[in-house]
């Protein structure tokens, strides 16, 4: 009986020139799922602890999950592996169509590892595997490698995953380009993908995904259809993509600006949607399957960047490049965008680390490079920066390109108070002080202080019911239980895998329903939390092997030395009181032990510990 899944994992082995298929195990269906299931245990089995990011033997895997490739709606793959950034956990999401592709021909996952003796990509077609030279495409930006092996395969309906030059030169915070406007951006995939000199993998696949109940699951996929359309944050959405959040968050005070010294920027208007649809937007565009549309396809049509095309300039792009460098012009922050997407760099780690480098000039701790006004609001000195840890071709840049946490130990002094960053993961675009349950998230995400990992701002601000009750943003009681179910429903549905935008929409009861028709196995909404449990603790255990210290669950200095100086959240700032409590009782909700380890009971409720070990066979 056909289940949504095609039963086979493809590994490639660059150093042995070898190529293995291997099935996928039951018991890893049953557990784990797919998408970020897989990811937490296979990285565990396969890598040996220990290991480099950037070393041969760590593997590097993309995974679609069971109803990647069906009609099920807004729906993804990730990519997994060890974070050269943070030295943890990485799984890192992309759109587009190339998570369908690799299901089209005829696989549950590829896994890539060791190290080509010169570069090259690979070609996937079905079962045919190839492992082509790629030295001519080396040194070329992400976009114009993917347009030169379409040109060179004769095949435009390739679905090609490249790196741009910061790949190659391993940047901790270099991205994989998905095609032209889809990136897995955060955590540094893209340097593990160079050190392996790999420059693309490039899929086509001809094979159905078949599912186990056709009628039931057609009904299920027009429930999910149903709640979409029934959903006013889904017609948000639609119409803005997550530019409107950028009003929404000012207003709120939330809004970085200025490497996070405050938190509302006057001109946030000018990058959020409004800005946006007058200078940029032509028109809607969608992944594959998706009906959200969410996408703006524009150009740059007058003034110094005119011709640039661009999507939507995403509300954290907007927020790292544009208020949080002291930058207003729209046009500006989409160029400077673009030139983190060809160059193959992480746009928020780009703008966190610029940021911080614009206040070490602030304060006289670093000087800034002959001919350069390194001072917030200038675009010059940005580009300027982008282009310095891309190639590397400055000082400064190379020194920013190892990301704030490894530049502040460098430069020493007082610039810790400053770098913004979690675990080493520099932090996303939503100053948390005034709401504790996110500043919480931050501290607890498993790969470094991430919005993606569950998001309470928006519920915290407006007051929201979560639960039945009212949220106080500024209270510390009920935070660590909020933040946890978050955490496990993202986990759980990651391993399916869904857009996060669509969770905005479709029930769990939902998701839960397309599981079991796509599978044949009957699953309900406690499975999706359960198994999100399992893989947040699976990855926990994946942390503390390779070196986490609980001591780094906590948020950068500056949110509480630094009250919020202007706007609605003036004076917040975090204590360590209140930080200590939440981090408390999260911990003895997760089941973990007061220094922040998975009790040995907590690890036999969630069968962790017992499961067999993934190897590949030779």
């Amino acid at each position: 009986m056909p289940n949504a899944y095609q039963g086979t994992l493809l590994h490639i082995d660059l150093s042995g020139q070898e190529v293995q298929h291997l099935p996928v195990p039951q018991w890893l269906r049953e557990t784990f799922v797919g998408g970020k299931g897989f990811g937490a245990k296979l990285l565990y089995d396969l890598l040996p602890a220990g290991t480099a990011p950037l070393d041969p033997a760590t593997p590097l895997m993309f995974f679609p999950g069971p109803l990647t490739g069906t009609k099920a709606p807004s729906i993804r793959a990730c990519a997994v592996t060890k974070s050269p950034l943070t030295g943890l956990f990485l799984d890192s999401y992309f759109g587009g169509e190339f998570g369908q592709e690799i299901k089209y021909a005829g696989y549950d996952g590829l896994i890539i590892t060791g190290r080509a003796p010169q570069p090259v990509y690979l070609y996937i077609a079905d079962t045919t595997v190839e492992i082509r030279p790629a030295a001519s495409l080396w040194g070329q930006d992400a976009l114009e490698a993917n347009a030169n092996i379409k040109r060179e395969c004769e095949d435009p309906s390739l679905k090609i995953v490249t790196i741009g030059q910061a790949g190659e030169k391993r940047v901790p915070f270099a991205l994989l380009s998905c095609e032209f406007n889809r990136q897995a951006g955060r955590g540094g995939a893209g340097a593990v993908m160079g050190a392996k000199n790999l420059k693309a993998v490039a899929v086509r696949g001809e094979q159905l995904v078949k599912v186990a109940d056709p009628e039931g699951f057609t009904k299920a996929v027009a429930q999910a259809h149903t709640e979409l359309e029934g959903s006013d944050d889904i017609q948000v959405l639609r119409q803005t993509g997550t530019a409107s959040a950028v009003e929404f968050a000012n207003e709120a005070g939330l809004f970085p600006a200025n490497n996070f010294q405050d938190s509302s920027f006057a001109k946030a208007d000018r990058l959020g949607d409004k800005g946006q649809s007058k200078h940029l937007w032509l028109g809607n565009i969608a992944c594959l399957g998706c009906p959200i549309y969410c996408s703006k396809i524009g150009a740059i049509r007058h003034g110094k960047y005119a011709g640039t095309i661009s999507d939507t300039v995403e509300y954290e792009s907007a927020g790292l490049l544009g208020a949080n460098l002291g930058i207003s012009d729209i046009r500006a922050v989409t160029h400077l965008t673009r030139l983190c997407d060809v160059f193959g760099l992480d746009s928020m780690s780009a703008g966190g680390a610029i940021g911080f480098a614009m206040e070490a000039a602030e304060k006289g701790i670093i000087d800034a490079p002959d001919g350069i006004d390194l001072t917030f609001g200038n675009v010059e000195a940005a580009e300027y920066l982008i282009r310095g840890m891309a190639l590397q071709e400055n000082e400064l840049g190379r020194l920013l390109s190892q990301g704030v946490r490894r530049a502040a130990v460098a430069l020493g002094g007082d610039s810790e108070a400053f770098a913004q960053h979690t675990k080493g993961l520099e932090t996303p675009a939503w100053g948390p002080r005034g709401a504790l349950g996110t500043g919480l998230a931050f501290m607890t995400a498993d790969r470094g202080g991430c919005h993606q990992r569950g998001l309470p701002a928006p519920i915290e601000i407006t007051h929201d019911e979560y639960n039945g009750k009212p949220v106080d943003p500024r209270a510390t009681e009920g935070k660590a239980a909020m933040v946890m179910e978050m955490q496990d429903f993202s986990a759980g549905t990651d391993a399916l895998v869904k857009c996060d935008f669509a969770t905005a929409g479709i029930a769990i009861e939902t998701y839960a329903a397309m599981l079991s028709t796509a599978t044949g196995v009957e699953r309900d909404a406690s499975f999706l939390t359960d198994l999100g449990a399992r893989i947040w603790n699976q990855i926990r255990l994946f942390n503390l092997r390779e070196g986490l210290d609980p001591s780094d669950d906590r948020l950068p200095k500056r949110f509480f030395r630094d009250p919020v100086p202007s706007g609605p959240q003036q004076g917040q700032h975090f204590t360590t009181e209140q930080t200590a409590a939440m981090l408390e009782e999260y911990y003895a909700l997760r089941g973990w032990d007061a220094s922040g380890v998975p009790t040995s009971t907590t690890l036999d409720t969630l069968s962790l510990g017992t499961l067999p070990r993934f190897v590949l066979n030779s």
